[in-house]
């Protein structure tokens, strides 16, 4: 016990008769004892909340190192998944776009059309109102005779 041999016991013994006399030495025995006990549990009670602590500690670096992982491996599917979406929709992009080109030439080409027509129009319009006009005069002409 803490390093003590039975001879050293032995003399702490015989000291403590010497001062303690025979009636009061059991008594401060057993509260030596008592207090052996008590600071051994104190001691076994700090050693288990350590242990218990260190084992915490532990669980919370696995716990973060599989936090971490976790958090790796999702970015890394986002990631994966983003271009996927992405490549997707530049390729409907690139889709509408020719769509819409496609869409633009036939309107262009259809607006050119209707201003040729509507050219021919005025053109054949024009002479019209001119033939009216050349009848309308030849008409007074002939009135006024």
């Amino acid at each position: 016990m803490f390093g003590m041999g039975f001879s050293e016991i032995l003399i702490i013994l015989v000291i403590g008769i010497i001062f303690l006399g025979p009636e009061k030495l059991p008594e401060a025995m057993v509260k030596i004892a008592k207090f052996f006990n008590m600071f051994k549990k104190t001691i076994n009670e700090a050693k288990e909340n350590i242990d218990q602590e260190l084992k915490l500690q532990e669980l919370k670096k696995e716990a973060q190192e599989y936090k971490k992982r976790l958090h790796d491996v999702t970015q890394s599917a986002k990631h994966s998944v983003y271009m996927d979406e992405l490549e997707d929709i530049k390729n409907s992009t690139t889709s509408v776009g020719d769509l819409l080109n496609s869409n633009i030439q036939e309107a262009t080409q259809v607006a050119k059309e209707d201003k040729k027509k509507s050219k021919k129009e005025q053109k054949s319009s024009k002479k019209d109102l001119s033939k009216k006009k050349t009848v309308k005069s030849k008409s007074k002409e002939s009135d006024n005779v």
